[in-house]
């Protein structure tokens, strides 16, 4: 592959400090080229204007403004239709997906949506402790 390509779960994981954002860091420290889709960028403003508020939300979208943002071409578009039909992903995940794929990027994810598709660097979401009593 010849760039990466962040899922939304994996930018919030970086931006919010979750448990795997430092798994994920690593595609941010690549010499290879990051690319972003303009659906993650969605994703991750709506996300985080709702936790931590707008301000918070533009922060982080110029901050993700500083890599290759790729819009949804006809191309994707096509191609997210054929891969969400073959691998049932919802509309937004197969865009994501479609837009590693057309720019031959390794998409990294901790979406089990994802986890056993081709060109995909999964990272499992790790597992809450139940309460002890």
């Amino acid at each position: 592959m010849n760039a990466n390509c962040l899922d939304s779960s994996a930018w919030i994981e970086i931006t919010h400090g979750g448990p795997n954002a430092q798994a994920f860091a690593k595609a941010l420290s690549s010499p290879t080229p990051l690319i972003v889709s303009t659906i993650s960028l969605y994703e991750i403003a709506r996300y985080t204007t709702r936790v931590a508020g707008e301000h918070a939300a533009e922060e982080i979208l110029a901050f993700l403004n500083q890599h290759t943002i790729t819009p949804v071409s006809p191309e994707i578009a096509a191609h997210a239709a054929n891969l969400g039909a073959r691998h049932q992903l919802a509309m937004a995940d197969a865009l994501i997906y479609a837009t590693a794929r057309t720019q031959n990027a390794t998409l990294w994810t901790q979406d089990s949506d994802f986890q056993d598709l081709p060109n995909v660097r999964f990272f499992p979401k790790p597992h809450a402790e139940p309460p002890r009593r």
